[in-house]
Parts: C-alpha cells; structure tokens; sequence
C-alpha cells in the first residue's frame, strides 16, 4: 500500500515538471513584436493595415503645386515603421507612381516630380502602406484639376502668368497683377523665353490689356523674336516685331509688324490705326511657315473676337531660322534706345509659342 502512494506521488511530480516545461518559452526564439501580418486579401493587398486616407488636394481642387497628402494606415502592430506608395491616374490610365515613401509618423506628403498635368483636366491619385515587400490596400480614389503651370520645353512655350510666376526671364520693373497677369512698367522691361530649339514654323500668342496709344513711346514693340540674346534686335537678321505707336508717334494707336528671315530684306506689315480701350483685353497672334508666309492679327476680347488687324505677308521662299531662337513679351532696347523699345503698362496672359493648335486657357 505505501508503495503505491509514493509511485502515484512521483507520477504527480513528473507531470507536473513536463506541463512546467511545455509553458515555458524558449529565450531563443524570434519575437512576432515587429513582423506584419501577411495574407493575400480578395482586393490583392498582403499586409494586414488600414488603407491611409487622402488628406489633399480632394473634390477637384485645383492647387498651384501638386502635392499629394495622406492619413497613415494604421494595423495591430502599432510597432511597424511603415514607407508608402502614390499613383496617379488619367482616367483608368496609370501616369505616374511613386517609390517608397518613408512614413514618419503624422500626415504623409508627396510631391510628384516630372509630371506634365494639363490644366483644368481632372486627375485621380491614390495612396497605399508597404512593408519589406508586402503592400495593404489602396485609399480611396480622390481628385485634383490640373493647376495652371506652365512650362518652357524644346520649341514650345505654355505660360498662364495668372498665377504670378512665369517660366520666362523677367528683365526691368514688372508686376503680377492677381487674377490677371504680368505687368510690363517701363520702356525697359520686358519678359523672354530662350527657346531650346528653333521654332521654324508655328504661332506666337497671347492676350494684352492696358497696351493702348496713350502710352509712352513711338515706335513700341508688344512682342519680339530674334536670333540670339543681348543683340541690337533692330539690326538683327533674323526677327520679327509686333509694334503698337505710341503717344510719340504722329499717328498713335497704328498696329504694325516686320519680319527678316535671314537675308536682311524688311518684310513689313500694313501700318493701321485704331483706337485701343485701356481696360479691355486684346488677342495677339502671329503665325510663320516654312518658305511661305507670316500673318499677324490683332482681336477684340478674345481669340474668337472680332478682328481689328490682319495682314499677311510672304517669306519669298525663305524660313524663319534663328538659332538660337530667342522670343519676348515687349522687346530689349535697340539702337534708338528705350523710346521704341516696349509699350508700357501693358498686362500680359495665356502667352503660347510653338508648333501645335494654341492650348485651351482659363479665361
């Protein structure tokens, strides 16, 4: 009898030692503290986490720059130092997507570099959280219009200066006039665009208010091109300018134009006088061809306005080549100094150049 006592009281102790034994962990073995829970979900995300939450630009805003910000994601461990992915779409297309975006705690931005947006075109952007390869589920889509940017790029310029910036070179005194443009003051100032390449056939256009025949000045330029930068563009031999008389002319408010095409034969323009409004809008547009001819025309209010000026006039088979080719909004002062250099107080916008159809401006 003793004997079976003390075998069934060892038989106890040994039990007892192996379910000591089993709930012991072992000291080696790796922690779960910053591992991701991983599984592939029915929308192919493979990392258990939120999808973040799109902060700005939402509901079509329309921003100046482009910058993407996002609510982290968040999952059961809190511990995970979690980057972050962006795409941007264009329709169903995908136009752009991100690198990993370190997340540093906070609100997440991005700011998407060499992305041409068109201006007023809706765009739809989304964000997601990765770990070591694994990736949670995309935010819901939010949505931004194209900001009105400009750029400079080749033979090609699109410049709002609506916005007060411009992808030009401003030269003299200038002002940007909220909501409306830039403001050449003085005889002397003036705005260029270096071409990258030359332009040998296209269109160089724009909308002016405030230029008018009362303004200070004779022989006045608008808009200028020529061959090269610094260079007396009077005696340049390839150019072109798009003149407005001022009050120092005999016969003010007469619109007039000249292009040389290399062979330093003047190519002038019908001189016409008309009488301007100071508070109205005015559309200017030259175009060129390769061995054929120019037109430069003058309209009222806008590009469909009324035309007050047209004149067209042969190249003689020559083409308009200045290399490099450099343009401006008023012009650089020439040999009879700054009297007939720019027409002051004129208030520039939506200025394009280049060989496709003129771009659709907010108005």
């Amino acid at each position: 009898m003793t004997r079976k006592v003390l075998l069934s009281a060892a038989a106890c102790v040994l039990a007892a030692a192996v379910a000591c034994n089993k709930s012991t962990p072992n000291p080696t073995s790796p922690t779960s503290a910053t591992q991701p829970e991983t599984g592939a979900a029915p929308d192919g995300s493979t990392l258990k986490v939120s999808a973040p939450s799109a902060v700005s630009p939402v509901n079509n805003a329309k921003p100046d720059q482009i910058v993407l910000v996002i609510n982290p994601a968040s999952g059961r461990n809190q511990q995970l130092t979690l980057s972050y992915e962006f795409e941007i779409l264009s329709g169903t297309t995908s136009i752009h997507r991100s690198g990993t975006i370190a997340g540093t705690g906070g609100q997440i931005s991005y700011t998407p570099a060499g992305v041409d947006f068109n201006a007023d075109q809706q765009y739809t952007w989304r964000a997601r959280a990765v770990f070591q390869g694994a990736v949670g589920p995309w935010s819901a889509n939010a949505t931004f219009l194209g900001p009105d940017t400009g750029f400079l790029r080749g033979n090609e310029v699109r410049d709002p200066l609506t916005n007060g910036k411009t992808v030009g070179l401003i030269v003299g005194p200038t002002q940007f006039i909220p909501g409306e443009g830039l403001k050449l003051l003085t005889n002397t100032s003036y705005l260029k665009y270096p071409l990258q390449a030359t332009l040998t056939a296209g269109q160089f256009s724009m909308m002016i208010k405030g230029a008018d025949e009362g303004t200070p000045g004779d022989k006045s330029k608008v808009f200028a091109m020529q061959q090269g930068d610094d260079v007396d563009i009077t005696t340049n031999n390839y150019r072109f300018t798009a003149e407005l008389r001022g009050a120092n002319y005999s016969a003010p408010g007469s619109i007039s134009c000249r292009m040389i095409a290399g062979d330093g034969v003047s190519r002038d323009c019908a001189r016409v006088q008309r009488n301007f409004d100071s508070s109205r809008w005015y559309f200017w547009k030259l175009t060129w061809n390769v061995g054929g001819s120019f037109t430069m025309e003058v309209r009222e209010d806008n590009e469909n306005g009324r035309v007050i000026y047209s004149y067209t006039h042969g190249l003689s088979g020559r083409t308009y080549r200045p290399t490099p080719h450099m343009a401006y909004l008023g012009s650089p002062v020439g040999r009879a100094g700054p009297i007939d250099a720019t027409l002051p107080n004129g208030i520039y916008k939506n200025v394009y150049i280049g060989p496709n159809a003129r771009p659709t401006f907010p108005q």
